[in-house]
């Protein structure tokens, strides 16, 4: 069976795709998610992980945080060229991972039962990849939430078709085409 491997910055984000990549992959492709622990973590293991696992598919996923999004994907690129694995997927969250949660706010009302109807149509929200801190905003709203419990309790509950946040469609989008490259093969 082919086999994708997910390299993750972080712990949330292995939580999170649990729920998510079932809901976008095949059941003819398997997926092992990999988790690290922070930025300089993961890119340090790239070279290693692309250079020691043969006859696997990669897609490296990083938060873009302050940095430049277009800068950051071409680095983790060149990380995965020079590793031998140009056909490896890139992806950016835009900002962080809980954009991606702000962008599915019927996901988080589930999860947490609550109503967000008062906040969820305000202007700051309708591009979740644009809201800086996004973490802290989303602690704004529900109080209780924590990064790596609260990633799985709202991910299990995320409509991929629903959500508005731009770097969570992309990143549905590439690897839907990645499932169909592997499959057509």
């Amino acid at each position: 069976m082919p086999k994708i491997v997910f390299l993750l910055e972080e712990p949330s984000m292995k939580n999170t795709l649990e729920h998510i990549l079932p809901k976008i992959l095949s059941k003819d492709v398997a997926f092992q998610l990999v988790e690290h622990e922070g930025k300089s973590s993961l890119q340090k293991s790239i070279p290693i992980k692309l250079k020691g696992w043969k006859g696997v598919h990669f897609v490296i996923v990083q938060d873009q945080d302050s940095g430049d999004c277009v800068s950051l994907k071409n680095e983790l690129r060149e990380l995965a060229c020079k590793s031998g694995r140009d056909d490896t997927l890139v992806r950016i969250v835009c900002r962080e991972l809980e954009a991606w949660f702000l962008g599915d706010f019927e996901a988080v009302e589930e999860a947490y039962g609550i109503d967000l109807s008062k906040v969820k149509n305000k202007k700051k929200y309708r591009n979740p990849d644009m809201v800086e801190n996004a973490k802290e905003e989303l602690k704004k709203i529900v109080h209780s939430y924590q990064p790596y419990s609260g990633s799985g309790k709202i991910a299990q509950h995320m409509d991929i078709e629903r959500n508005k946040a731009h770097s969570f469609k992309v990143f549905v989008e590439g690897v839907r085409r990645l499932n169909d490259r592997i499959l057509s093969h």
